[in-house]
C-alpha cells in the first residue's frame, strides 16, 4: 500500500510591508484568510497558523483566524502552529480545538509546543522558571483531554479535577495532536511518551542532522509497545519560478528579520554568504525555483522518513502578493513533483 504523504504551509501571520510600510495587523490577519483559501484552491493539506504576542506577528488567537478560515474553505486542515501550551490553560484550549473542529466539520489539528518566544509568559502571569514544569504538566492534563472521558487529575500549576467532562466533545473523534520539537531530545522522548505524533522544527542547520532525533522517536515507541507514529517537519522556504528570483525576493526580507531577532537573543548578523549556505542543497531554507524546492523536500522526506512536510511561507515583512504566488507555485508545481518523485 503506498504512503499517504501530505503537504502544508504554516505562518505566523508577519507584519509584511506595501509601498514599503507596515500593513496593519488587522489586515495582515485578512491576508492570512486569503492565503489559506489559496492554499486549499492549491491542493495543499494543511493550513497552521502560529501564536505570538509581539508587534511582528499579527496572530495572538489562532482559533479565531482558523475559525474564519473554516468558513470560506471545505477541505483543507488547519490548526496551530504551535499552540504554547505552557502559558495556557489546557481545557480552554482544548475546548477552542472542539470548536474549531465543529464549525470546521471535522478539520481540526493542534501542534503543541513550548514556542520559540516567551513573550506569553510574563503577558498572562507565568514564572518563566517554572518553564519546563508548565509545559509537562499541562501536557499530561490535555492528554487526559484527549481520551474524551471525564478526567480526574491532579498537579501542581493548577486545582485538581475529579471527574470533570469538558464540553464540546469532539463530533469527529479524537483531536489529531502533535508534539512540536526544535531539536531536543527530550521533548521526542516525551512525544513518544505520550503516543503523539512528532512536529520537527527545522528553521536552521542541516535537516538531515535531525535524522538520530527521528530513529529515537521511534525506538521509544517501539520499546513503549507503541506502533509507528507520523513523523512531519516545519521548515522556512519560498518559491518562485527561478533559484535567483527566489532568492533575491526573499533575502532582505528574511535577513532584516533574522537580524531584528537577532538583535533581542545576541545573535550576530546575517550575510549573504550564510543566507545562500541555507538556502543550497544541505540547509534549512527552502527557497528557489519549484525544480530545486521540490528535490529538497524529496531529500529531506526520505533523509527523515517524513509523512508530512509543511513550509514555513511568512518569512518577514515579504509581500502579501510575493506570498501567494510562493503559496500557488508551492501547491500547483512543487508538491505534484514531489508526489511524483516519492510514488
Amino acid at each position: 500500500m503506498a504512503k499517504i504523504l501530505e503537504f502544508g504551509l504554516h505562518t505566523f501571520g508577519d507584519v509584511t510591508r506595501e509601498n514599503d510600510r507596515p500593513l496593519s495587523q488587522a489586515q495582515v490577519l485578512r491576508n492570512v484568510i486569503a492565503e489559506a483559501v489559496l492554499a486549499e484552491n492549491s491542493g495543499l493539506d494543511f493550513f497552521g497558523v502560529g501564536e505570538h504576542h509581539r508587534e511582528d506577528f499579527a496572530i495572538s488567537a489562532p482559533e479565531v483566524v482558523l475559525a474564519a478560515i473554516a468558513g470560506q474553505t471545505s477541505r483543507i486542515r488547519l490548526g496551530s502552529a504551535v499552540t504554547v501550551l505552557s502559558s495556557d490553560d489546557p481545557i480552554r484550549v482544548y475546548q477552542r480545538f472542539s470548536t474549531l473542529d465543529a464549525v470546521s466539520h471535522g478539520r481540526a489539528e493542534i501542534i503543541l509546543g513550548r514556542g520559540s518566544f516567551t513573550e506569553s509568559f510574563p503577558l498572562f502571569g507565568f514564572d518563566l522558571n517554572e518553564y519546563e514544569t508548565l509545559f509537562d504538566e499541562k501536557l499530561g492534563l490535555f492528554t487526559e483531554l484527549l481520551k474524551e472521558k471525564p478526567v480526574s487529575w491532579s498537579g501542581q500549576m493548577r486545582p485538581p479535577l475529579i471527574e470533570q467532562r469538558v464540553f464540546p466533545p469532539m463530533e469527529s473523534g479524537t483531536l489529531r495532536t502533535w508534539i512540536g520539537s526544535g531539536g531536543s531530545p527530550e521533548s521526542v522522548v516525551r512525544a513518544a511518551h505520550y503516543g503523539l505524533p512528532l512536529m520537527l522544527a527545522i528553521i536552521g542547520g542541516q535537516p538531515l542532522s535531525f535524522a538520530p532525533l527521528v530513529r529515537l522517536y521511534q525506538r521509544a515507541l517501539e520499546k513503549l509497545g507503541i506502533q509507528p507514529l507520523q513523523v512531519a517537519a516545519h521548515s522556512p522556504g519560498y518559491v518562485a519560478a527561478t533559484d535567483i528570483q527566489a532568492r533575491g525576493e526573499v533575502w532582505p526580507h528574511y535577513a532584516a528579520m533574522h537580524n531584528r531577532i537577532g538583535r533581542e537573543r545576541g545573535w550576530p548578523p546575517m550575510s549573504r554568504e550564510e543566507f545562500d549556505r541555507a538556502a543550497g542543497p544541505d540547509g534549512a531554507l527552502f527557497v528557489g525555483s519549484p525544480e530545486t524546492v521540490a528535490a529538497k523536500v524529496v531529500k529531506v522526506m526520505q533523509g527523515l522518513s517524513l509523512t508530512r512536510f509543511d513550509l514555513k511561507y511568512s518569512l518577514g515583512t515579504l509581500s502579501h502578493l510575493g506570498l501567494m504566488k510562493g503559496i500557488e507555485l508551492y501547491g500547483t508545481e512543487v508538491v505534484p513533483l514531489v508526489r511524483q518523485a516519492l510514488r
